[in-house]
């Protein structure tokens, strides 16, 4: 790349609309058994440990469901990242190996997703709901690799 190009840069929401939709239909209906249910509840009989249980389930649908949502993908340049409940960020320059997982068929109720493996065995798997994003990053990581085979 010469000096006058700008890194071009692409972004995306990890998960099709239809999964976003259906993880935001979901939680309001739990939502409302839970409410529904609130006198059963309320009588029963629940220890410290199941309430603490009970709350910390309700808490992971919730915070998953959030993530689902709003989580983005993001390529610029040679660097691929996603928000996620810990952000995930690869370079091409540190990846061995790549997979993509993607079936056009399924795309709307599957995310395409792309398992990258970097040079120390570490893997990431990253979720878009565009897969030319993650194509784009795998075409990155292929061009760094043959720049290093190359001859010199």
């Amino acid at each position: 790349m010469s000096g006058d190009e700008s890194p071009v840069t692409l972004e995306s929401p990890a998960y099709p609309p239809f999964v976003r939709i259906l993880a935001v239909v979901l939680i309001v209906d739990l939502i409302g058994v839970g409410l529904w249910s609130l006198p059963t509840l309320r009588s029963a009989e629940w220890s410290t440990p199941s309430l603490v249980l009970f709350g910390l389930a309700a808490l992971c649908i919730v915070w998953i469901g959030y993530w689902i949502v709003y989580s983005r993908t993001r390529l610029e340049g040679d660097v691929l990242s996603q928000t996620w409940l810990w952000n995930k960020r690869e370079q091409a320059a540190d990846v061995s190996q790549l997979k993509l997982v993607h079936w056009r068929w399924v795309d709307r109720i599957i995310a395409p997703r792309l398992l990258v493996r970097r040079r120390n065995g570490a893997v990431t798997w990253f979720h878009s709901a565009d897969a030319r994003l993650l194509t784009g990053f795998a075409e990155r990581v292929a061009e760094r690799m043959t720049m290093k085979k190359a001859p010199p």
